[in-house]
């Protein structure tokens, strides 16, 4: 039989010391070759982006992270203003999406008629699976325009005392793109926070409730507190999906080199450049630093998924040890 720890994991059955069957030894060699598999592919794609890049790291050097501009002609290249542009929108949008995906998701678990649940989740988890490209023409078509007229210049007559709203761009920009990252990250925090509300145990939320609480704070003192590890890998992972984006940034966002404070303006990412400069480079030089911008992504794509996991793995072993003092 297993065995649960002092952390609330159930132990593993080790094979040595039991009767082994065909099946088992079948298994684990299955898993164990899946795993070892996956583990290999990370490896070889690690390695032949590394080897892609080797022309621009020898090139550059790690002064290439912090160079702002992008020249093919003279074939000077950087990566700074694709960072900033990647940070300033990432963040932004996770800014903007986090709250509205805990709200779908505490409306969608406890607020919701149960005659109209059903539905809307549909269409919230719907909203994941359109294509990139799809909602970065509707972007450039709706959009774009809406924000340009009627948003951008509210904002900044509003709030134009902070330089963040600035004078507004007659194109695309970097608010268009945190304004498309937020709708496609919002479906992803708002499916997986949904989740974790249905697996608070409603013994616990019933419990607050008949002690006189509001519904409000239950909520904050009873359902936040036990499923923010959750909460928190879940935001953690919608930033890796809007730091990746490429397809959808590429159409609305501008392709501008540079450290733009105001977001009104165009700029660009990582994800971005490489999508667009790719298959029209026009030196080797400059093929292996877009390769190097991928290096970058994939650095941080990696270091995004390993936080998500630890702390996922930190909250689970919070709640077994508060269930062991129980």
């Amino acid at each position: 039989m297993s065995t649960v720890d002092a952390t609330g994991e159930t132990a593993r059955r080790p094979l040595t010391g039991r009767r082994v069957h065909v099946g088992d030894l079948l298994l684990q060699g299955v898993a164990g070759v899946a795993a070892a598999a996956a583990t290999l592919l990370v490896v070889l794609i690690a390695y032949k982006v590394v080897d892609g890049a080797r022309p621009a790291i020898e090139q550059f050097g790690a002064g290439f992270v912090g160079h702002v501009g992008w020249d093919p002609v003279k074939k000077s290249f950087g990566g700074a203003s694709f960072l900033y542009g990647t940070a300033v929108t990432s963040a932004f949008a996770l800014l903007l999406a986090g709250p509205l995906a805990m709200g779908v998701a505490l409306f969608l678990t406890e607020l919701a008629p149960s005659g109209i649940r059903a539905p809307v989740t549909a269409l919230v988890e719907t909203l994941a699976a359109i294509p990139s490209v799809v909602i970065g023409l509707w972007g450039i078509l709706v959009l774009g325009p809406v924000l340009r007229t009627d948003v951008m210049p509210f904002l900044h007559d509003t709030l134009g005392f902070i330089p963040l709203f600035g004078p507004t761009s007659t194109g695309s920009s970097l608010f268009t793109a945190i304004v498309v990252l937020t709708i496609m990250v919002l479906p992803i925090v708002s499916s997986i926070s949904r989740e974790l509300f249905l697996g608070v145990p409603d013994e616990l939320k019933d419990g607050a409730l008949a002690l006189g609480t509001t519904r409000w704070e239950m909520v904050r003192g009873v359902m936040f507190p036990y499923a923010r590890g959750g909460v928190a890998a879940a935001l953690i992972l919608g930033l890796g999906r809007a730091v990746g984006e490429a397809i959808a940034v590429t159409q609305v966002v501008g392709g501008f080199v540079g450290t733009p404070v105001n977001l009104f303006s165009p700029g660009d990412t990582l994800a971005s450049r490489i999508a667009a400069e790719y298959q029209g480079a026009a030196s080797n030089l400059q093929v292996a630093s877009l390769i190097y911008l991928g290096l970058i992504l994939l650095v941080f794509s990696l270091l995004v998924n390993l936080l998500a996991q630890w702390i996922v793995r930190r909250a689970a072993r919070r709640s077994g040890l508060a269930g062991a003092r129980a």
